[in-house]
Order: structure tokens, then sequence, then C-alpha cells
């Protein structure tokens, strides 16, 4: 990620619409890193923006514009290119992706911002970033020596980045990429490490594996694309490059080290989200099962507790759900898109679909089969009218928020 953060852009307040003040709010909980260092109206430097509201942060930034007479305007990032370019800098739709990042991103090199391994963890499993002020700034001794921990490929296992920990960068654009990573099944890595095997020999240099990383990010929209048009210019070493193909560069890599490290990396978060509820034991309560499920969506709170008060009610004997089970659920996941044409197969006119039809569908599109009493947890979790059956279309939409852990919908315009 390109972004320099030398100056301020201001927006309105009261141009947002209350659901978007209130997500904004919402969503970043975190007090306001090293507000108080601010000390001029428009053109003082901060090393960092904060990025999260709390009411603690809604005091200091009260303060803050009574001092300064500045009604309704909050401060955010502007992309360094508009900068340098000697345009005037304009404001920028900041997606819930980019806040996400900068949320937890919490080093700096040479003006970058990047994630830790660590970093990149707490933004897929925890809802706000461990208490920080500020972000690190690493000399080029630092980088050195945190680059220096980079296991190889041989040595990559399914606690790589927790092994890591802090000792290590990762891009914005190798964040995306992460992302993709995590909600993707195996079959759609195939295609698109394929793509760039021009040769047919089932090889990929890091030059290869650069492109791979911009068709996953270009996902993206407006802000994010420009940063990403940010990697025609020369790319410093991360942590993933230097894994994927050693310290000069120079090494090659094949379809299975790759999909070895997709399966570590998924099986690693997956890991640490049932580890978060289980506490130590081998089953988490299917009420945690729930909140696992829900979290990371768009519904109310009250409707995530209405949902979780079925669970306790209809399922009074806690059971548990397995590792195994919650690990397999998370992989069906991965498929929703084949799921989604599954169901048509087996429904009419959007009828709802029983236990049955949906353990059928779910064989369709992954080759197994859920456990019995999985099945029964999910539909308790969305059978509201308890009649057995569920609306499959409502099912495939909260999913894919949880798929995408909330980024499909949370887009926040900003604006003048």
């Amino acid at each position: 990620m390109r972004m320099r953060l030398r100056g301020f852009v201001y927006f309105n307040m009261a141009a947002l619409r209350p659901s978007q003040l209130f997500q904004t709010c919402k969503a970043h909980k975190t007090l306001l890193r090293n507000f108080s260092r601010f000390r001029g109206k428009r053109s003082a430097p901060l090393s960092f923006v904060a990025t999260g509201f709390t009411t603690a942060a809604f005091v200091s930034f009260y303060q803050w514009q009574k001092k300064y007479k500045t009604r309704g305007v909050i401060p955010i990032l502007l992309a360094k290119e508009d900068e340098e370019a000697g345009q005037k800098p304009t404001p920028r739709s900041l997606t819930y992706r980019e806040m996400r990042f900068l949320q937890f991103a919490s080093v700096q090199y040479n003006g970058q911002i990047y994630m830790t391994p660590q970093d990149f963890l707490e933004s897929v499993t925890e809802e706000v970033p461990r208490p920080r002020i500020g972000t690190t700034n690493l000399t080029d001794k630092d980088m050195e020596q945190c680059l220096k921990h980079t296991p190889s490929r041989r040595k990559g296992d399914n606690k790589l980045f927790r092994k890591l920990h802090d000792k290590g960068i990762i891009s914005y654009t190798e964040y995306l990429f992460l992302l993709c990573v995590l909600t993707k099944p195996k079959s759609g890595f195939r295609i698109a490490f394929n793509m760039f095997d021009t040769d047919g020999n089932q090889i990929v240099d890091k030059k290869r594996i650069l492109v791979l990383e911009g068709v996953f990010s270009n996902q993206q929209q407006d802000t994010a694309q420009a940063i990403t048009r940010k990697n025609l210019e020369p790319i410093p070493d991360t942590t993933l490059l230097i894994h994927f193909f050693g310290p000069k560069g120079n090494d090659t890599m094949q379809y299975d080290d790759f999909s070895r490290f997709m399966e570590n990396l998924q099986a690693e978060v997956i890991e640490l989200e049932f580890m978060e509820f289980s506490k130590g034991l081998k089953t988490i309560s299917e009420e945690d099962f729930a909140r696992i499920l829900l979290r990371y969506t768009m519904l109310d709170k009250s409707d995530v507790e209405a949902s979780v008060e079925r669970v306790r009610s209809r399922i009074p004997t806690e059971k548990g759900i397995t590792f195994e089970d919650f690990q397999q659920f998370c992989h069906f996941l991965n498929n929703l898109d084949d799921f989604t044409i599954a169901m048509k197969m087996y429904t009419y006119a959007d009828k709802s679909v029983s236990e049955e039809d949906f353990q059928r569908a779910v064989m369709v599109c992954t080759g197994q089969t859920l456990s019995t009493h999985l099945v029964k947890t999910v539909f308790q979790i969305f059978d509201s009218d308890g009649d057995g059956h569920l609306s499959h279309k409502e099912f495939i939409s909260i999913m894919k928020d949880r798929l995408h852990r909330g980024s499909r919908v949370r887009i926040i315009s900003l604006e003048i």
C-alpha cells in the first residue's frame, strides 16, 4: 500500500447518512491514535491517521473541533499520487477493507504502511485491534532483522503466521490477496495459477506471482485500484515474497507449494477462530457456533441474539461442535457459489429447503457430508418459525457476509 500520510482532506459528516455514520462508529471502536499531536488546522503532518471511534474519541474530536472552529469534519487519508502529481487532492471512497487495513496495520517503512503477520491474523479474527499508540517506524536495520526470520516454503505450516508474530511485513496488496486465499475453494486457485503458468510446466516465478496478486487485488474499486496501480513500480521485499521465492527472489514455486500455503493459511485462521471459543476444549457450544457464524454479518445485534436464543431453547442438551465439523463447514462456505447453483436444482419458486435438501446440495458442491448434528444446529440458527425449513436465499446472503467478513456490504463513502 503506497500511501504516505502527509496531509488531510475533510469531509462533511452531515453528508453521511445515519446508517453510514452508525456503521463507521460501530466498525471502529479504537481510540483516535496520537490525535493530540495535531497542532495546525490543515497542514500539520501526522505520522499516521486514526480510524476508530469510541466515546472517548468523540470527546477528543469535539474538543479539537471546538478549539479550531472546524464544524463537522474528520481527517481522512489521501493517496500520495495526487500530491506528487501536483494536482489538488481529491477525496476518495474508503472501502471497508481499506479501513480495516489501516485500523490494524502497526508498522511503517519508508513512509509506507504494512501489517505484521500478527496484525493480519487479528484483522480476520477480531473486531478491533489490540490497544497501541500509532505505528512503529522501521529502520533499514529493523527491516533486515525482521525479514531474516522468514522461513522457507519447506518449513511452512498451519502455524506460520503465529510463529512469525510481529517479525514480518505484509503490504496492502498482499492483504487483499490473503483475504482472497481465505475465501476461495481450491478449484478457483488452480484456475488462477494455471492462467499464469504460460508454458504449462506448473512453475511460477516471482514476477508472475506479483501479477497474480494484482489480479486478486483488482477486484477492489476506487482507492484500492489507485493503490494497486503502484504495482508497476519496484516492489520492496516482503515476508511473503521471501517465503515464496527466497531471499534473492530467484526461486520458483510449483502449484503444490502454492496449494499447501493456501490450505495452511485457511487452517490457521479456522483454528484460531475455534480456539477463541473452545478455551482449550475439543468442542465449542452450539451457541458459540452461532455467534461465530453471525458475528461478521450485517444482522442487528438483536437478530443475532434472537438466533442464539433459538439455539439455546431448541437444543437444551449441549452436544457441542467439534473442530473437524467446524473446519468442514468453513470449507463448505468457500463453495457458496456452487451451493447456490446446487440449491436451484432442488427448489422451485423460491421454496424453503429441508435438512435433507440442504445435505444433498452440500454433497453436490463439496463431495462431503456435514454431520447431522451440525446441519440441525445450522437450521436452528436460521429457521425462525420452527417449521424445519429455511430460506436458502437468506442463508446464502448472510453466509456471504460471513465469508467475506462483512466487507461485501460495508463500503463507506467519504465525500465533501
